[in-house]
């Protein structure tokens, strides 16, 4: 006999304010400035070798030399790091799906299926459900270290995560008011966000920019070989050829392709796979599995794949192991959630190799955990890179309001807009905990250079 489902008690949205207002008594908003490194705080650089034993050990001088660049490029790779300091602070339990890695660097542009523009979280290697100011107090440290990097003031740079804050409890108050179902098509245009830049050039020049790119994907940025439709084009050492794993990475986009929902599939089994390339990507990932597929139809029509290794995230030891057989599974889930606008060809899969679930010890292309996206229009990216640079504060008050939207995917966003109230409290408890914890990341990335130098930690 079948059971008919169960389907939870609901609760008005007026009495989900009233228990996030009522959980300020217990979680005060101003605990949240606090940071004091535990006395028996574990060695950031211990953790940092601790997770390179799961990484391609040829890799690991080339992530090693890429976070020594500075502290908020320390900082980039040393999720881990925070997520361990972030274990000693105080927790709303207020959990929502969590981008696991939220700096100011994993937001970006990209096109939605669509075509259109669209600001959003990019990187989900870290996602996992988690309380969410811990996404909050990371986006807000890396805008502390980033405008000490360019020289600002420092009641500027504080200012950025007062912003970054501020501009994340609006959109959640906004949104807490709307239909679950409104609240959760909610998307950020990039265009109409340039729209709202002030000076004249800056908007011109960006709307420019914008629709040349837009207009020059179609051409895939160079990435395919101009001597061959069927073949790609290499950058080493950073994007070259490894005979030797590409049969493991043939066999994974198979699976992949098989495994997909059907209306997926129908149209990846009008492509095959012509060639592969391998690929460091960024700073936390440098070491992981990652490697570019070109598929084409009969008249060399091409779609480029990205598969990148997923591995645990960095959350999970904290706070609870996600419930799913594949890594991959976990980071395309997350993806989904968070992002208004995802790729059409999200999708996960394994090696052929034994599979474990330890991850230390295992070695490239075996028994591993996959995720398969489209690969990222580059160029799209550089456009948040120059509001980045050009309009920091402009920049950090989108990012703030981007994560509010991510987040309110997921979340109980009455209770969430409860607890926060106005703000203002709240938003400068998470400044003051960004300012001590980027004088930490400074103390960090001094250890680690000096463990550089003493030959402990090994560097390209």
């Amino acid at each position: 006999m079948t059971k008919t489902p169960m389907f939870p008690t609901l609760r008005t949205r007026q009495a989900r304010y009233a228990a996030g207002v009522a959980l300020r008594k217990t979680v005060k908003r101003s605990s949240h400035a606090l940071w004091t490194a535990p006395a028996k705080r574990p060695d950031p650089i211990g953790i940092l070798l601790e997770q390179g034993k799961s990484r391609i050990a040829d890799l690991l001088p080339i992530r090693h030399q890429r976070m020594k660049a500075s502290p908020f490029a320390f900082l980039r790779g040393a999720a881990a790091v925070m997520a361990s300091d972030l274990s000693f602070t105080p927790a709303t339990g207020i959990r929502v799906q969590s981008c696991g890695d939220c700096h100011l660097d994993n937001f970006g542009c990209y096109p939605s299926p669509e075509g259109l523009p669209v600001f959003d979280i990019n990187d989900f290697d870290e996602t996992a459900p988690a309380t969410f100011e811990w996404d909050l107090k990371r986006l807000a440290t890396s805008l502390v270290l980033a405008g000490r990097e360019a020289s600002l003031p420092e009641k500027h740079c504080r200012r950025l995560a007062v912003s970054a804050v501020r501009h994340y409890v609006e959109e959640i108050t906004r949104l807490s008011e709307l239909p679950p179902l409104q609240a959760w098509n909610v998307r950020i245009d990039l265009r109409a966000v340039i729209d709202g830049i002030k000076d004249d050039t800056t908007r011109t020049g960006m709307m420019e920019k914008i629709q040349s790119e837009l207009g020059a994907i179609s051409g895939h940025f160079g990435m395919i070989d101009p001597k061959s439709s069927v073949r790609l084009k290499e950058h080493p050492p950073f994007v070259t050829r490894l005979p030797q794993h590409n049969d493991i990475v043939r066999g994974a986009f198979a699976r992949y392709v098989s495994d997909m929902p059907p209306e997926r599939r129908i149209v990846l089994e009008r492509y095959a796979l012509q060639d592969v390339l391998f690929k460091v990507v960024g700073i936390g990932s440098v070491g992981t599995f990652c490697a570019l597929g070109l598929f084409t139809t009969a008249d060399h029509e091409p779609l480029i794949l990205q598969i990148k290794e997923a591995q645990t995230s960095v959350l999970e030891p904290f706070q609870g192991a996600v419930d799913m057989a594949n890594h991959g599974e976990r980071v395309v889930t997350g993806q989904r959630i968070m992002q208004a606008s995802s790729d059409t060809f999200l999708g996960w899969t394994h090696t052929s190799g034994k599979r474990t679930t330890a991850q230390t010890g295992r070695k490239a292309g075996g028994g591993r955990d996959f995720y398969v996206r489209q690969t990222k229009d580059v160029r799209l990216a550089m456009i948040g890179e120059k509001i980045e640079n050009g309009l920091l504060p402009e920049y950090a008050a989108l990012c703030g309001r981007t994560l509010g939207r991510s987040h309110g995917r997921s979340a109980d966003l009455p209770l969430l807009a409860g607890y926060l109230g106005k703000g203002h409290s709240f938003a400068r408890a998470i400044a003051d905990f960004a300012v001590h914890y980027a004088d930490q990341s400074e103390k960090d990335w001094q250890a680690f250079t000096q463990a550089i130098a003493d030959k402990r930690v090994c560097c390209a």
